[in-house]
């Protein structure tokens, strides 16, 4: 199979789909790879790190594109790439459909076969492919909250751990999942006043045995989400339901009731976002203003990091992209449920459910598409 990875070119995205590594073992099992030029030089891998590993150099994204059977990116395809995609192509990387039903029609109408990071799961339930990021991005998101705290930046002027004399804000982190877990470990280590809201009551178990008390965890019921939202000073919102639209947890009405300066990190962007105000940024312009609240809203947060994101991306995406280039998209999401759970689409048929409940679109299940 010939692999092609393009470079990305949504704005400030540094990541890349393929690492060095990555090149030499597609490489090593037969296939042919291609990398667009330049395209790991954001994450520090240069062309010729690839060359060595026995991948060929593009010179431009059309020729990734007109030769690869399988494109192997990181963020979702912009609109200038999904006009190259094809027929039997075979498209792996995040897509993040529900919010986004202008992808979701030109993915469609251009025949490909389209398997989405976000949706492939794990025998545990778990999301493998999305949780480097989610780690990633939790960690950042006190650090970018403190940074949109400060006054400068439009914030309450509030050192996030406080000093001897005066106390540290208050953050709260909206969802005990995995962004919500590294939210709050890092938060509290920084010295915050930490409240994790969340509806599991194993999950806020296993947050309070674990953590011995490094941060609170709090039932989100609206009433309690309310409370905690209008005493923060920093809101961090972690909630994610797999493949669909992010809940709205806190309404315009809300922002109200906080205090003038606080900060909103909306890592759930992707999805749409959890609060009814919130709109995607990026990293040249991560920050606005609702109400007297500022929101960092950077839909691709973990691009911030690129290279340690690009080698724990290309960690966890390895396995599947070997199995998919050895065996072929149909005969390997036969194989494994785990990776069928994330075709999204085929055909110019959208095989994910929740993505055609959150757009209106008919979905064919892609347990009969894999059958042919």
């Amino acid at each position: 199979m010939k692999i092609g990875c393009p470079k990305e070119i949504k704005p400030q995205e540094f990541r890349v789909g393929m690492t060095p590594h990555a090149a030499a073992e597609a490489v090593s099992r037969g296939h042919d790879v291609v990398i667009e030029t330049s395209a790991g030089v954001g994450a520090g891998f240069a062309d010729a790190d690839y060359v060595a590993m026995g991948a060929m150099i593009a010179d431009t994204a059309e020729e990734v594109f007109a030769t690869a059977d399988m494109i192997v990116k990181v963020k979702e395809p912009q609109a200038s790439e999904r006009k190259r995609l094809r027929e039997g192509q075979l498209l792996f990387t995040y897509l993040h459909l529900a919010p986004d039903p202008d992808q979701t029609r030109d993915l469609l109408a251009s025949g490909c076969t389209a398997i989405a990071y976000e949706t492939v799961t794990d025998a545990n339930g778990g999301l493998p492919l999305l949780a480097p990021m989610s780690e990633v991005a939790g960690k950042l998101a006190p650090q970018v909250g403190a940074w949109t705290l400060q006054k400068a930046n439009g914030g309450r002027g509030v050192l996030l751990g406080g000093v001897p004399g005066v106390g540290p804000a208050r953050v709260v982190v909206i969802g005990g999942g995995v962004v919500g877990t590294h939210a709050a470990r890092v938060a509290a280590g920084m010295g915050a006043d930490v409240t994790v809201l969340d509806r599991s009551l194993p999950r806020m178990r296993y947050l309070d045995d674990a953590f011995s008390g490094l941060f609170k965890t709090k039932f989100a019921s609206v009433g309690s989400t309310a409370e905690e939202v209008a005493m923060a000073d920093l809101v961090v919102g972690a909630v994610l339901i797999p493949g669909a639209a992010a809940p709205k947890l806190v309404s315009r009405a809300q922002l109200s009731t906080m205090k003038p300066g606080a900060a909103i990190v909306d890592v759930a962007i992707d999805q749409g976002g959890c609060f009814e105000t919130s709109r995607a940024t990026t990293h040249e312009d991560p920050i606005y203003e609702v109400d007297g609240v500022m929101h960092y809203c950077v839909a691709n947060m973990p691009g911030a990091v690129a290279r340690t994101s690009t080698i724990a991306l290309g960690n966890a995406t390895m396995p599947f992209l070997m199995a998919l280039a050895d065996k072929g998209w149909r005969q390997a999401c036969q194989d494994d449920p785990h990776l069928l759970a994330g075709l999204n689409v085929h055909a110019g048929q959208l095989t994910y459910y929740a993505v055609g409940k959150a757009l209106g679109i008919d979905v064919v299940s892609p347990s009969v598409i894999v059958k042919g």
